[in-house]
């Protein structure tokens, strides 16, 4: 039986507890050493004792692994000498150094009572936003220009090649998943400001040449301003979203916010030979260490994790093992005995690992 190897970074904040939390859940999903949980340092916390926010010997173990497991990054209080926070840069030399270009975030609502908008029911909303994790906006971080206090700009990138696989992979994804809730249909929506901005045109362009290898799923096409409109109107339209780096990571979180918010929202970033799997939230050291953080996102993520490790090394053991923990979840969710403060429970992080762990036996 193969072992595979998962760097694990805890981070800061409240990473430390969802993390273990979650490799809990994992352990008990697979009821064998399938899977080896190795810890390494990285994060605000550990930048501030030696002045690194990614050691060397974490990265290189991130690169060698089967896949990153990861709590959350960053606290508002440690920043470099330009304002930017610290512990935005573990993931982000991450993503750029293990070349993480799909930034895949799942939108999925458990309960219909978690979410803001009325008369929806579990499974109204179910789609993924897929967000270009290299280029756009967020290229420029760094290389930004300061000119003496008085004019800033930063460069929105976008290349052939980047926008080329990005839909690519947001078409193949459409082509595995059921289709949209309302109708079935395997759509793929372009997010983009086409009608303003000529990258956003372009970007909009060559996702039309992708399309022509899929006749199989529908292209559709959103402004980044109407789509917010739309996720919270008509979420049960969307199957599968594709966007530049800064309006996926927008839309992202009020995607989230339909579903019960941060706490609900796994995601992964992944490359062709590299994933990193966290809660799509903050570290929340405000209630760091008081057993209160919701554990559900990073759980969810650990999930995401098994079924694509399962799907590159065609292991059905990890992705039965992944449809157990959303099941329990999901059972979790629906039985009431233990729902987190920030869906509307009592639950402490603790009491949710348990009553998960519960549910898989």
């Amino acid at each position: 039986m193969a072992t595979y190897d998962i760097a694990t970074i805890e981070g800061d904040g409240i990473g430390p507890e969802v993390c273990a939390a979650t490799v809990t859940v994992l352990k008990e999903a697979l009821g064998s050493n399938l899977l080896s949980f190795n810890q390494f340092p990285g994060g605000a916390s550990h930048y501030v004792k030696t002045g690194q926010v990614l050691p060397q010997e974490t990265f290189d173990a991130c690169n060698t692994s089967h896949a990153i497991l990861h709590g959350a990054a960053g606290l508002p209080s440690v920043t470099y000498p330009d304002g930017t926070e610290v512990g935005n840069d573990l993931h982000l030399q991450l993503r750029f150094k293990l070349d993480l270009y799909a930034n895949v975030r799942p939108i999925r609502l458990y309960q219909g009572d978690f979410s803001p908008l009325k008369n929806r029911q579990s499974g109204d909303i179910d789609y993924i936003i897929v967000r270009e994790n290299t280029e756009g906006l967020y290229a420029s971080r760094g290389a930004g220009v300061l000119l003496r206090g008085e004019v800033a700009t930063d460069t929105l990138v976008l290349t052939r090649k980047g926008v080329s696989r990005i839909a690519k992979f947001a078409f193949e994804l459409s082509r595995k998943r059921n289709g949209a809730p309302s109708d079935g249909v395997r759509r793929m929506t372009v997010c983009d400001k086409a009608n303003i901005l000529r990258s956003y045109a372009f970007f909009r362009s060559v996702c039309d040449e992708v399309a022509q290898d899929y006749p199989d799923v529908a292209i559709d096409y959103a402004y980044v301003d109407a789509i917010t409109v739309h996720l919270v109107k008509r979420p049960e339209f969307y199957d599968v979203i594709v966007a530049e780096n800064m309006f996926g990571d927008i839309i992202s979180d009020l995607g989230a916010a339909t579903v019960g918010g941060m706490g609900i929202a796994p995601s992964g970033e992944l490359g062709d030979n590299h994933g990193l799997f966290q809660g799509a939230h903050g570290s929340a050291p405000d209630i760091a260490g008081q057993n209160i953080a919701s554990p559900l996102a990073t759980i969810l993520s650990g999930s995401f994790m098994l079924r694509w490790l399962g799907d590159r090394h065609n292991d059905v053991s990890l992705i039965t093992a992944a449809e157990r923990i959303e099941r329990a979840v999901e059972a979790t969710l629906a039985n009431g005995k233990a729902i987190p403060r920030d869906l509307g429970g009592l639950a402490s992080c603790s009491e949710v690992t348990t009553e998960i762990c519960r549910q898989l036996k």
